[in-house]
């Protein structure tokens, strides 16, 4: 530890991450992710696992958060999808390196309903839509114009609108039972605040060492 951060007062540097609503703390955070960030400001590793307890973990965008849950949208037959199937619990870290803060999110994955998956589909941009519609995530490829002649026949079959959305392509919604917030401070002694979801609504917070 540098000499000039032991002469600081540090009994009087208190914790700068509040004690209530994570929620509300998350939103304020992505907010100034989403200003200062150079691309993607809501991306965030999402950590799935197989029944047996094989991990594996990918980066995706946040659609959609509030006290109902952390919202992204997938092809359901990928891996990943699969494994949401099979083990539906998952971890989430959102890492904001221009703020030098993190968020880690636990908790249970729910399907969204078929009327939001559509209202979400539709509002991707037409090129997105067809790239979705036309890959078989996560399968093998023998050569990438496959692809790219599935993404052109696509569109020729469309000329016109939206594509429709596949039945395969959804979204799931993360119930967080624990949000962890972490803060950088000088010298490393950096700040975590753990919030966990009390029985019964509302939740319990504290501290952690670095």
């Amino acid at each position: 530890m540098p000499d000039d951060l032991l002469d600081q007062p540090l009994a009087e540097d208190r914790s700068a991450l509040p004690d209530r609503d994570p929620i509300a703390l998350f939103g304020n955070w992505l907010a100034e992710a989403l200003a200062s960030e150079p691309n993607d400001g809501n991306a965030m590793a999402l950590a799935t696992a197989t029944p047996d307890g094989w991990p594996s973990v990918r980066m995706v965008l946040l659609k959609n958060h509030g006290p109902d849950g952390f919202v992204f949208y997938t092809n359901a037959a990928s891996r990943k999808g699969g494994e949401i199937r099979a083990n539906p619990r998952a971890a989430l870290l959102f890492h904001w390196k221009s703020l030098r803060r993190q968020v880690r999110i636990e908790g249970a994955l729910s399907e969204v309903s078929a009327a939001e998956a559509d209202a979400y589909f539709r509002s991707r941009p037409r090129v997105s839509q067809l790239g979705s519609a036309a890959s078989d995530q996560s399968r093998p490829l023998a050569d990438r114009t496959i692809y790219l002649e599935r993404v052109a026949a696509l569109a020729a079959g469309h000329p016109d609108g939206d594509i429709p959305r596949p039945p395969h392509w959804t979204g799931f919604r993360l119930d967080p039972l624990a949000i962890e917030f972490w803060l950088d401070r000088p010298g490393r002694l950096h700040d975590r605040r753990r919030f966990t979801r009390i029985a019964g609504g509302g939740w319990d917070s504290t501290l952690l060492y670095p």
